[in-house]
């Protein structure tokens, strides 16, 4: 099996890590193969690919997209080293407001599966990074949503203390009066 498949404290979150077959000449891994995902409880179908370039201290996030466009991702870090992180925003979930941070690097090559109803951001921790990312519906405008990053009733324990961010991200309000409409089911 190309993969190790771990839930974290919040058990819809997974962590993937990919077999790394390395000799003299460098390294092969496979990044996603869907029969393998899907055996392991990962059954989206993911439609678009990204991939962000950003500089030490930047912080991305915290993202999401509304029904009838939620996305579910598969984040990788390709370049660099991140902190990355995904909040539950499930109303009704037991893990409501509870985040998982994890350190995603181009040393380690794990990956990330974080599903809809979530809300997702990072931090860089090298000089640069690389991420890429699959989602499971395209990015639709009129569905963003987000929440400031750093949110007292959530409290994320961020490792960059002042960062840089957009405006955008600047002005997210906090999960309280954000626009959300994820509801949690049992299994899902």
């Amino acid at each position: 099996m190309p993969f190790k498949f771990k839930r974290l404290k919040i058990p819809d979150i997974v962590l993937i890590e990919p077999v790394i077959f390395e000799d003299e000449r460098g390294y092969f891994l496979e990044s996603y193969k869907y029969s393998e995902f899907k055996n392991n409880g990962i059954r989206e179908n993911f439609v678009q690919d990204n991939q962000s370039f950003s500089k030490k201290n930047v912080l991305r996030g915290l993202h999401y997209q509304i029904h009838p466009m939620a996305q579910a991702k598969l984040i990788r870090c390709v370049k660099g080293r991140i902190f990355d992180v995904a909040v539950d925003i499930r109303k009704g979930s037991p893990y409501y407001r509870k985040w998982i941070g994890i350190i995603l690097s181009e040393e380690n090559q794990n990956i990330l599966y974080i599903p809809a109803g979530f809300a997702h951001g990072f931090c860089v921790l090298s000089e640069y990074a690389i991420v890429f990312y699959k989602t499971s519906n395209e990015y639709s405008p009129q569905y963003e949503r987000g929440i400031i990053w750093n949110d007292p009733e959530i409290k994320i324990e961020w490792p960059v203390k002042n960062p840089i961010l957009s405006d955008k991200d600047k002005d997210y309000p906090t999960l309280n009066k954000a626009e959300n409409n994820f509801k949690y089911e049992k299994g899902n």
